[in-house]
């Protein structure tokens, strides 16, 4: 069986890093998986970055180039997207599905975007336009400083909107070592919507704070009423950062996804 490759992309302020303990547990299952550090997020805790804050676009970009490279290598690639990262995923995509790629006389692309918990707005729409859905006393208070870059100001106050299934003193002190976050990206609008062309699943996280339930299955209506198929979804109770308190459902649906393409 030929297994696709699986990159993940992580949420605004996050770093790889932090996926590594399901990274260990899906390569052990026998497949490609490393996590990219998109241009918004800073190089450190509470860092941003030398220069002008990037773009949602500048994100974008790098994926696809990194989804590319591992194209051209003639492999199939999953792309799985957290929370914000819902949106550079289904930008980058143009050019890249498997499909198309292949009318063109080029091997492997994109066999599957995958939400877990993700922004998926509409062609036009942005991080804000999708957070704006959310009640106010869920809104995750975030800090724009002179340099352009967010921070959480307020960590147990993120903490205890986003890590509800975890005591609340340990989610602080990981909110704490969270990076700056390019805040014009939040602002850039939607213009290509990869999942309209390429088949997507998504994890709806059920007891999700910072993007409840009805705003994710929002996001999969969209997706369902552009592209004309459905979506595949999977469900947990887990929280705004699965990876944590459910890593073992995070870790069942990746290797599930990538079970499902492998080819013979």
């Amino acid at each position: 069986m030929s297994k696709p490759s699986i990159l993940l992309v992580p949420g605004s302020f996050v770093f790889p890093h932090y996926y590594n303990h399901i990274f260990d547990a899906v390569r052990a299952k026998g497949y490609e998986i490393r996590g990219l550090h998109n241009p918004t997020v800073g190089l450190g805790t509470l860092q941003g970055r030398p220069g002008k804050p990037p773009t949602m676009y500048d994100d974008a970009s790098f994926i696809a180039e990194e989804v590319e490279k591992l194209a051209d290598e003639g492999k199939d690639v999953i792309l799985i997207g957290h929370s914000y990262a819902g949106i550079p995923v289904s930008q980058c995509a143009e050019g890249l599905g498997k499909e198309e790629r292949k009318k063109q006389g080029k091997p492997g692309g994109l066999v599957n975007l995958a939400y877990l918990t993700c922004l998926v707005p509409p062609v036009g729409g942005n991080a804000r336009s999708v957070l704006a859905k959310v009640p106010d006393e869920h809104k995750v208070d975030m800090k724009v400083g002179d340099d352009g870059w967010m921070v959480h100001h307020k960590p147990e106050s993120t903490a205890a909107i986003c890590f509800t299934t975890m005591p609340l003193a340990e989610s602080t002190e990981i909110v704490k070592t969270f990076g700056k976050h390019s805040a014009i990206s939040f602002e850039n609008p939607l213009t290509y919507a990869g999942y309209k062309t390429i088949p997507c699943s998504y994890m709806v996280c059920e007891t999700d704070l910072c993007i409840p339930p009805d705003v994710q299955r929002e996001g999969i209506e969209t997706i369902e009423q552009e592209s004309g198929r459905k979506v595949d979804v999977t469900n947990t109770d887990a929280d705004h950062v699965a990876i944590w308190q459910y890593e073992k459902e995070v870790i069942d649906w990746i290797v599930g996804l990538g079970d499902k393409l492998s080819t013979k």
